[in-house]
């Protein structure tokens, strides 16, 4: 049982941060209850729903909100419901009567999460992006890539789950506990430009202070400096080394058989392309694991670059079943705890593969749900 077990919480179904978040407070323990279309989508690139990841560890209803009585069943689940979390335009949930003002009318100690790229309110908050454009606005796309090349994307991490999926979960979990206390709930506006901007607090930190430039691939932790990059292999693979401090580059010196004076720990800007030079031809010499077996388990800050198929299968993921074989090789449920462990409560399912079961654990009658199944209100599928 997770840390978050007893609580009950309503997914409306949609894509990125919203099921992610989903998956997180019910790997905590929360009996999160996925409210599906009755024509689902999966993730939306093309990914059946019983492969799709983030939808793991909680069962699925399927229901036609746009139906008075697939609505009406929603709000009534909401009754019983500690938070309800949702991810569509602002206004959506509004339009089909299931609004944060109705909910909260119904339910006062209701948590309502919701998260939007843009927020809730702004002069963009109607108009349709994805991670990447929330990033750009601000400055983390900028400050990615290298010099004299574009900005790279980071994959969706930064907007979408980072800024999004991470920060609509810590705000449920603060207002839960906060509604415990107080008996009232709250809306919890997660939007992804915010919480992108906030993940960059580290690096404002550093502008401000003079520490870094914003001049892409110029500093130390953007590929700038040699001491913390990426270097290709003879075998045209890559290591990453990252030995910031003197004490740590120190070890990869000596590992590497160089002195100080071949190779120094300059933190001189104009130093680092000539430094970085010499570093790339030394490590050019050797393969990824023959460099794997010099430097790893020791200080110099060395990792393998590892494919996401070859990752599962690291020595250090293995011990501590970092990911997990479970439908094909997925990461395990993070973060760990010693009393209340977080675990993946079952493998995703299609779409409303749950509908009448969860629903009577919810407490509907069971002539209710045959009359919406009759209706088209609610579909369980197979």
């Amino acid at each position: 049982m997770g840390p978050l077990a007893g609580l009950k919480i309503i997914e409306l179904a949609g894509i990125g941060p919203c099921p992610m978040c989903g998956m997180l407070l019910a790997e905590l323990g929360a009996d999160v209850l996925k409210l599906d279309r009755v024509h689902p989508s999966g993730l939306g690139l093309g990914v059946a729903d019983e492969q799709a990841f983030l939808h793991r560890s909680r069962r699925s209803v399927a229901v036609n909100l746009k139906l008075a009585e697939g609505a009406d069943l929603a709000l009534r689940l909401v009754d019983q419901a500690d938070a309800l979390i949702e991810g569509f335009r602002p206004g959506t949930t509004e339009r089909l009567g299931l609004g944060p003002d109705t909910c909260l009318a119904r339910n006062p100690k209701l948590v309502y999460g919701r998260v939007t790229g843009w927020g809730q309110t702004g002069p963009l908050s109607q108009t349709a992006g994805h991670d990447l454009n929330y990033i750009a606005l601000t400055g983390a796309l900028h400050a990615i890539g290298r010099a004299g090349h574009p900005p790279t994307p980071p994959l969706n991490l930064v907007g979408d789950f980072g800024g999004g999926a991470l920060y609509l979960a810590l705000g449920v979990v603060a207002a839960l506990l906060d509604a415990q206390r107080s008996g009232q709930g709250q809306v919890v506006d997660a939007a992804m430009i915010d919480g992108a901007a906030s993940l960059m607090t580290g690096i404002y930190a550093l502008l401000r202070a003079g520490l870094t430039t914003d001049t892409r691939g110029a500093n130390v932790l953007d590929s700038g400096a040699h001491f913390y990059e990426v270097y290709e292999t003879l075998d045209r693979r890559y290591i990453a080394l990252a030995p910031i401090e003197p004490r740590f580059y120190a070890v990869l010196l000596d590992r590497l058989g160089l002195t100080p004076s071949e190779l120094p720990h300059s933190t001189v800007p104009e130093d680092w392309p000539d430094l970085k030079s010499k570093l790339a031809a030394l490590i050019k010499t050797r393969t990824r694991d023959e460099w794997t077996q010099v430097l790893e388990g020791t200080d110099a800050c060395f990792s393998p670059v590892m494919s996401q198929k070859e990752a599962p299968h690291h020595p250090h993921n293995e011990a501590r079943a970092t990911f997990v074989q479970e439908g094909g090789w997925q990461p395990n449920a993070a973060p760990r705890f010693s009393r209340t462990p977080s675990r993946i409560r079952s493998a995703a399912a299609p779409a409303g593969a749950h509908t009448r079961e969860a629903l009577i654990d919810w407490g509907v009658e069971i002539d209710e749900i045959d009359h919406l199944l009759a209706t088209g209100a609610i579909v369980q599928h197979a």
